[in-house]
């Protein structure tokens, strides 16, 4: 009988946690043109062109919810952007701004600067996790 239980306790410790869903509420659209753009990053892949957790879908002014499924436990931040023209990218003003509408999870704010990971961090587990980013537009 102790076999049976030490083998269950340890099959246990040694299986995968089980995956989470993330939806992303983005607010704030202010076009229906172009992508919306959201990633879900762990913290080496934080403010990088590229997270292991991307979608981008068509855009639609006001509030878009964007789903995740399958995300490993952890911490993370989420991080949007409305690509009104479609460039793939961030593209900055003449001061260093950027031209689209963007923003963080727990809308982590920006002052002279991106946020920290600490600021927009979240994390999952096996229950349903919802994050809530507000675009900013720091262009016209």
């Amino acid at each position: 009988m102790k076999r049976v239980v030490l083998a269950a306790a340890l099959a246990a410790a040694t299986a995968p946690a089980l995956a989470g869903e993330v939806d992303v509420e983005v607010r704030n659209l202010r076009a229906a043109t172009g992508h919306l753009r959201v990633a879900i990053c762990r913290e080496p892949e934080f403010l990088q062109p590229i997270c292991t957790f991307r979608q981008a879908v068509p855009a639609v002014k006001g509030t878009m919810t964007v789903r995740f499924a399958d995300v490993p436990p952890g911490t993370y931040a989420a991080q949007a952007y409305l690509d009104e023209h479609d460039w793939g990218e961030i593209r900055r003003d003449a001061l260093g701004f950027p031209d689209q509408g963007i923003g963080f999870s727990n809308d982590a704010p920006m002052r002279f600067g991106p946020p920290s990971f600490a600021d927009a961090r979240f994390t999952v587990g096996a229950v349903p996790v919802q994050v809530r980013i507000t675009l900013t537009y720091y262009s016209l």
